[in-house]
């Protein structure tokens, strides 16, 4: 039996019980757009650095496979304005491919930026 004092009491508490556990909620979505983004970008500069640091690669081929991979992987759905460069360094001893971009958000007004980069020995064949 419910004393008349306790009326009411649960529409109250879920009035305030329900925002916070909506923020929660998504603030979990959001860690996982951002880590999702993150994993695509890593792997889309390894890719890229891969393709560049063939014998005969050139960092234009690493950031054409990078971004071929972003696409791939979905585009605009995952990584938003991503943008791949792609150079070599060291007297053309390394290779290194960044991406860069933007995660999804269900938070309005915040744009996490990612930015991820592979670097790779360039492959030189000598002879001796």
């Amino acid at each position: 039996m419910r004393l008349r004092g306790e009326r009411g009491s649960a529409s109250l508490q879920l009035a305030v019980l329900l925002p916070v556990l909506f923020g929660v909620m998504f603030l979990g979505l959001q860690a996982s757009l951002i880590y999702h983004a993150r994993t695509v970008a890593i792997a889309a500069a390894a890719q890229g650095a891969r393709a560049a640091a063939l014998e005969g690669g050139t960092p234009g081929d690493g950031a054409l496979a990078a971004a071929d991979f972003v696409a791939q992987a979905g585009g605009n759905d995952v990584l938003e304005n991503a943008a791949v460069t792609a150079g070599r360094s060291g007297g053309a001893a390394t290779v290194t491919v960044t991406v860069t971009g933007t995660a999804l958000t269900v938070l309005p007004g915040w744009h996490p930026q990612v930015r991820q980069s592979a670097t790779l020995p360039a492959e030189r064949i000598t002879t001796g």
